[in-house]
């Protein structure tokens, strides 16, 4: 059996292995994609253990890249992960969120929140990573289904569809800023097209968003710990009306301290990203933003505003015992998030990624489809998107003079095939199923995987649209 078809049925049968194991046994999702990623490592002909080479250099074995997956990815995720979930315990139990939620609905006007929250998702995405961003809008949305009754799943995805897009498809974000430099890009081409693109590509998936909303019903319990499900009514939907009375009767803190603690570390974030993009030297200025817009750090920042802004009367064991009860369920997240990694990283590593992408450059397909089938493929084989945008883009590169396809297009068509499949082995799957309550693994699919494969459908009809006009 030649080697690429072995690591192509290494990859079917490890992802066959953790859906049966998920669907059919009591196995946990944690140790059925450990499982997976070591199946997928060994037939794909990963040896156990690290071996030494034929010239002195070590090939890595599948427990090693098992491990390098899990911790590397908890390295970028694990810290606001914990840190986020403190600072939205106090912003839940202080009343801020619901403050912002309140102030939220009342200037946008009510049955828009899903838009609300998926333009906020598809601007604030620009400077923050993606992940970061879920973690840090979680107490808002979940606050803002609790307020008016509205399913968790239908404000979250919104969100979460709009930072995808802009993740994906405008710079100064990683992936689509690497892409504009290796074919030789405009970066402010760039930015201009990717939001063209996605911006139709927002428009059509809200209201699906609305839809699945319905079918997984489900809102945040009234002590916070975890969601309620049940079939949807309209009437659990509160009127305007209902809100304002139920508002009126909390005490809840100004807008202006609710906001700070979600607000600052954006701002930090976003300082650090134009500055990077900007700015020289390496003086004690660069430094200093350099440390501050740290996701990490910024993060920290606003945790701690949201402690000695909002609950600086409380008593210090219960303000400890308020941001213990909020983290404790954050580990299932963190393991689960890390074995999603741990599998991308065996893919990454045995070779399997490489595989695809080099079989998809000799298709007999339209030539703007080829980066978009390498960074889908990209996508489905490592997880990461801008991985999958940097792959793409390298396999295209040196044949984009031969093909008749503005560059541009070519470049975009890289960032929409990276959005198209997000599941098991995405770091940002696990983050969003842990912080709203997905626990099902159809559930799962109808939301996260859904959403990216219709966007992606979108992005490529909107391409070929393109592919008549700019040349």
């Amino acid at each position: 059996m030649e080697d690429s078809t072995r690591m192509m049925l290494g990859l079917t049968i490890g992802i066959i292995l953790m859906i049966v194991l998920v669907m059919k046994t009591k196995i946990h999702t944690f140790i059925a994609l450990l499982l997976a990623s070591l199946v997928t490592g060994l037939i794909g002909g990963m040896p156990v253990v690290d071996i030494p080479g034929a010239n002195g250099e070590v090939i890595t074995g599948a427990i090693t890249a098992i491990k390098d997956g899990f911790g590397n990815t908890l390295k970028s995720t694990g810290i606001i992960i914990g840190l986020g979930v403190m600072m939205g315990g106090i912003l839940e139990v202080s009343g801020a969120a619901e403050q912002l939620a309140f102030t939220f609905i009342r200037v946008i006007g009510k049955r828009k929140e899903e838009w609300a929250l998926a333009i906020t998702g598809w601007v604030v995405s620009i400077p923050v990573f993606a992940d970061s961003a879920i973690v840090i809008f979680a107490p808002l949305v979940k606050a803002m289904s609790s307020v008016t009754g509205i399913s968790v799943i239908s404000l979250a995805l919104s969100l979460a569809c709009g930072l995808q897009l802009t993740h994906c498809m405008v710079p100064p974000t990683p992936g689509p800023l690497t892409a504009a430099g290796i074919m030789g890009i405009d970066v402010g081409q760039m930015i201009l097209l990717g939001m063209v693109v996605s911006i139709p590509m927002l428009i059509a998936i809200v209201p699906y968003c609305k839809w699945i909303g319905k079918r997984i019903y489900q809102t945040p319990k009234s002590d916070g710990d975890g969601y309620d499900r049940r079939e949807y009514k309209a009437e659990y939907i509160k009127t305007m009306d209902e809100v304002e009375s139920m508002m009126a009767q909390k005490n809840l803190p100004p807008f202006a301290l609710s906001i700070a603690p979600i607000l600052i570390p954006l701002v930090l974030i976003f300082i650090k990203t134009i500055w990077d993009l900007v700015g020289t030297g390496e003086g004690i200025v660069n430094s200093i933003i350099g440390l501050i817009g740290e996701p990490i750090v910024a993060l920290a920042v606003g945790t701690v505003l949201a402690i000695y802004g909002l609950v600086r009367k409380v008593d210090n064991k219960k303000v400890i015992g308020i941001m213990d009860t909020a983290i404790k369920d954050t580990g299932l997240i963190m393991l689960i998030t890390g074995a999603g990694g741990s599998l991308g990283n065996v893919i990454k590593v045995s070779g399997i990624g490489d595989v695809l992408g080099e079989a998809v450059v000799g298709l007999p397909i339209p030539a703007i489809l080829i980066p978009f089938i390498i960074a889908a493929l990209m996508r489905i084989a490592l997880g990461s998107a801008t991985v999958a945008i940097t792959t793409a883009a390298s396999l295209t590169a040196p044949i984009m003079a031969s093909i008749d396809v503005a560059p541009i297009l070519l470049a975009m068509s890289c960032c929409v095939g990276a959005i198209s499949f997000s599941y098991f082995n995405d770091s940002g799957f696990w983050v969003f199923n842990g912080m709203f309550g997905l626990t099902e693994l159809k559930d799962q699919v109808r939301c996260k995987t859904a959403v990216s494969l219709i966007m992606a459908s979108v992005g490529v009809v909107i391409l070929l649209l393109l592919q008549i006009f700019i040349h």
